[in-house]
């Protein structure tokens, strides 16, 4: 069962960063030239925030 909780849970974090990075992209105006390193740091820091939630409440 941890597994489909890891693999929601990653999917929820997939989605969210891609919507995150288009908000910021549209409030900057244009597409960022490293976009896929921007995409990386807003995944891994979701991804952090989430293993500290899952660490107070598990």
């Amino acid at each position: 069962m941890g597994y489909l909780y890891y693999t929601l849970i990653g999917i929820g974090l997939y989605f969210m960063s891609d919507w995150l990075l288009c908000r910021l992209e549209e409030m900057c105006g244009g597409r960022f030239k490293y976009r896929s390193l921007v995409f990386f740091a807003i995944i891994a820091s979701l991804a952090m925030i989430t293993a500290q939630i899952a660490d107070l409440y598990g």
